[in-house]
């Protein structure tokens, strides 16, 4: 498959991310196969997307689906490290299990903040699975539950993953060529 001009090398191929997903869809699956009611998975938006489409697909336990739309990037390649609640959950959550899917987590503040306000909802049990874990650039102790791949402090797009709103489609997570302005 022919990756898009502006990357400059692909890091994860579509069969290996969906090799991963199958496999955390097992493990999640296996995890809460004796809950009583359904696992509530919170998709952040809009990265995590597509990861959220393939893993629950894969998952065999009960799902319940709801979403919220954070942001701390806006068209930067770096955190701002303020994070805007712009969407929020529309599920009751108390007493229930759930499970915070993610793109990427980086600094960590965007999943401090996010657990945070979830954890005042009193649910029986929160964890975190992301696709990428870029452990070298975290800033906040946070405990990432299942975790697809650990991944270079190199800023990559695809599978969700955007630059000012734009290469979400790829089918694989990729490097950009550098940009005119970080020439």
């Amino acid at each position: 498959m022919a990756t898009h001009p502006d990357i400059e090398r692909v890091f994860y191929s579509k069969e290996v991310i969906a090799k991963r997903v199958e496999e955390l869809g097992a493990i999640i699956s296996k995890d809460y196969a004796d809950i009583s009611e359904p696992l509530i998975v919170v998709t952040l938006m809009k990265g995590a997307v597509m990861f959220s489409s393939d893993l629950v697909r894969s998952m065999t336990c009960p799902v319940l689906l709801d979403y919220m739309i954070v942001g701390s990037y806006g068209s930067a390649t770096v955190s701002s490290k303020e994070v805007r609640i712009i969407k929020d959950l529309q599920t009751a959550i108390d007493s229930h299990h759930l499970l915070i899917l993610d793109d990427i987590i980086d600094t960590g503040f965007t999943l401090e903040k996010v657990t945070k306000i979830l954890q005042e909802r009193n649910p029986k049990s929160i964890k975190i699975c992301t696709l990428l874990d870029k452990k070298a650039r975290r800033e906040v102790d946070i405990n990432v539950d299942y975790s697809g791949f650990d991944v270079a402090d190199e800023f990559v797009v695809g599978y969700g993953l955007d630059y000012a709103g734009l290469y979400r489609n790829l089918p694989y997570v990729g490097i950009l060529k550098p940009l005119n302005d970080e020439e």
